[in-house]
């Protein structure tokens, strides 16, 4: 482990955020193996997707702000009330938006609004991506500074490995519902990778401009937790619930049990 110590940290930070955004590959490689999908089906990978944003919107992205923004001496429930408000306000803005912008016979389709929900579904787990690669940065980032290195690196390499875990089922949330919507198996994978692409390119920010992260950071938190709680309430549970059935009722249960699980088992 001590050898790891010699190289540059920038470097161990973007071999560990390739390694979450490999899972975010992998997860979103998921859509291959479903061929057909019956409608309770989607129902349910809409509810279990429900359920992972809203589970991960706390253990993995309010709860480490408040944490986070208490060490920096800040008030924590004003810091995280901010960026959470904010993640809802820019979500419900692009939201109006594409409302507007493609206007009256396109949204009023149901392509139009199919479209519409996965591009708030994609951007804002992209969102939630971004917040987590700038983590592992500035947890790798901060190694140097630390009394004990080892324990740092021990550290900064578990949190990698959780948020690992994580996006797996968040690429299949991603590509699985786009493949029910009529995107080609390719197409879907291709953009439920890319949600994870931005987990390398801010890992090094983060570990490259540490200090600068670590006052950011709990307002990126909670700011794309705002973004996931507000796609989640507008779009995700009312489409999975279009019919009624306790399918996507217990797609969500499970999805937040197991994202809960994830999180406070490898916390």
């Amino acid at each position: 482990m001590n050898v790891l110590l010699n190289y540059p940290i920038w470097i161990l930070a973007a071999v560990a955020t390739l390694g979450t955004y490999f899972m975010t590959a992998l997860g979103a490689g998921m859509v291959f193996f479903f061929k057909t999908i019956h409608q309770k089906m989607i129902h349910g990978m809409l509810g279990f997707a429900s359920g992972i944003m809203v589970a991960a919107s706390f253990w993995s992205l309010l709860n480490p702000a408040i944490e986070q923004a208490n060490q920096n001496g800040e008030l924590a429930w004003l810091t995280v009330a901010i960026g959470f408000l904010s993640g809802g306000l820019f979500l419900g803005f692009v939201s109006s938006w594409m409302t507007h912008r493609c206007q009256s016979r396109y949204v009023k389709t149901e392509e139009g609004r199919k479209a519409k929900r996965l591009f708030l579904l994609i951007l804002s787990i992209t969102l939630h991506n971004i917040p987590e690669g700038l983590a592992v940065g500035v947890a790798f980032g901060a190694i140097p500074s630390m009394t004990h290195p080892e324990s740092a690196l021990m550290a900064a390499i578990a949190i990698a490995i959780g948020i690992g875990i994580q996006n797996f089922p968040e690429g299949a949330a991603i590509s699985i519902p786009m493949r029910q919507e009529g995107i080609s198996r390719r197409r879907s994978f291709y953009y439920g990778q890319l949600s994870g692409i931005v987990e390398p390119i801010f890992g090094i920010m983060g570990a490259l401009l540490v200090k600068q992260m670590e006052f950011i950071l709990p307002y990126a938190l909670s700011f794309a937790a705002g973004a996931m709680i507000y796609v989640v309430i507008e779009d995700l549970i009312p489409a999975s619930h279009s019919d009624k059935s306790s399918v996507s009722v217990w797609g969500a249960m499970i999805g937040f049990t197991l994202m809960m699980i994830l999180d406070v088992a490898l916390g």
